[in-house]
């Protein structure tokens, strides 16, 4: 059975295993694993608590069978607006309806909250443009850039 929920501490290491099977399948052939290691060390996933759970967020976990197989996180930027992150789910959890219950879920916490927009940021649209293709669907509108990530796409939605 597929269940979402929050993460606990003894599956962080899982967790960050995901994110790097996606990130290198969205890479493939552009990034080894300790690239992306050097890119992206993935301490909000290894300080998770101070990261999200103390600090206004939350990061879920959706687990089968007992085993992560995708991510997804709310995270502050200020008192009004909240980030969207780590939404990585291995290819066969795609295209299921998961990562739309995952996003609904994140957003209704983000509601209780009190933010009142989601912006995200997405590394390459080329490679990563079913995701492009997800939030758009979703309400997600081009912005200009709000980060110093290396990233090239990023977007926000109006939390209504």
């Amino acid at each position: 059975m597929v269940e979402i929920r929050p993460i606990q501490q003894d599956q962080v290491e899982q967790a960050k295993q995901v994110v790097i099977a996606v990130c290198l399948e969205i890479w493939q052939g552009v990034l080894t694993e300790e690239d992306l290691k050097q890119y992206d060390p993935m301490s909000d996933i290894e300080n998770m608590r101070s990261h999200y759970f103390d600090n206004n967020g939350i990061f879920l976990v959706l687990l089968d069978k007992k085993q992560i197989v995708g991510t997804g996180a709310i995270r502050k930027l200020d008192n009004q607006i909240c980030e969207l992150k780590r939404m990585w789910f291995f290819q066969e959890y795609r295209g299921k309806g998961l990562g739309g219950k995952m996003v609904q879920m994140l957003f209704d916490f983000a509601r209780k909250v009190g933010y009142q927009k989601v912006r995200l940021d997405l590394a390459h649209n080329e490679r990563q443009a079913q995701a492009l293709k997800f939030y758009t669907r979703l309400g997600f509108y081009p912005i200009e850039r709000y980060n110093d990530s290396p990233c090239q796409v990023f977007m926000e939605k109006l939390l209504k």
